[in-house]
């Protein structure tokens, strides 16, 4: 066992490298504040590393820390402290940024995206994102979140008619038929 150390330790750092902007992402499609991103996305390879042994390395590697961010986001929805809402803005990069029009449009673009996804059950948007925006298909889906492929198919489908009904009163909101 001692020797397989090192090799395990220079495989996670791999893994965290290659995707630490993924498991990112993910906590900010769950909603986590720009200001708990950070904080939240170590948490979740501190969490990976733990299980690390256990990862199945003929599998998708990506739903599997997927299935980590979800349990970390939801866990940190369940504290007290962030049911508040917390106003202020993200930030952009500044060096060798797009133009100030096309950032605020991808933006604005990214916020209504955001808005869409919180109105969708963590459970159910949980799935949605890896299968719809990730791309992974549902029994993929439905081991990485160590659910039964059937209810995976159910929180898709209930997902899809919640963010359905969430545009409708986004475009409601502004006018737009």
């Amino acid at each position: 066992m001692q020797a397989r150390a090192p090799a395990v330790r220079s495989e996670f750092g791999t893994v965290f490298r290659e995707h630490f902007s993924y498991v990112w992402n993910s906590l900010r499609h769950f909603g986590v504040h720009a200001s708990d991103l950070e904080d939240l996305t170590h948490e979740v390879f501190l969490r990976v590393h733990e299980r690390f042994d256990e990862c199945d390395q003929s599998r998708p590697l990506r739903p599997w820390l997927f299935a980590f961010a979800y349990r970390v986001a939801a866990a940190h929805r369940r504290l007290a402290r962030h049911r508040v809402e917390v106003i202020g803005a993200g930030v952009d990069p500044v060096a060798d940024a797009p133009p100030a029009d096309e950032l605020l449009v991808r933006r604005e673009e990214r916020q209504v995206a955001l808005q869409i996804l919180e109105d969708i059950e963590l459970d159910r948007r949980a799935v949605f994102i890896l299968h719809e925006i990730d791309g992974f298909p549902i029994p993929e889906v439905a081991g990485a979140l160590r659910i039964p492929v059937a209810t995976a198919y159910s929180r898709l489908r209930l997902a899809r008619r919640d963010c359905a009904a969430a545009v409708r009163r986004l475009r409601l909101a502004r006018g737009v038929r």
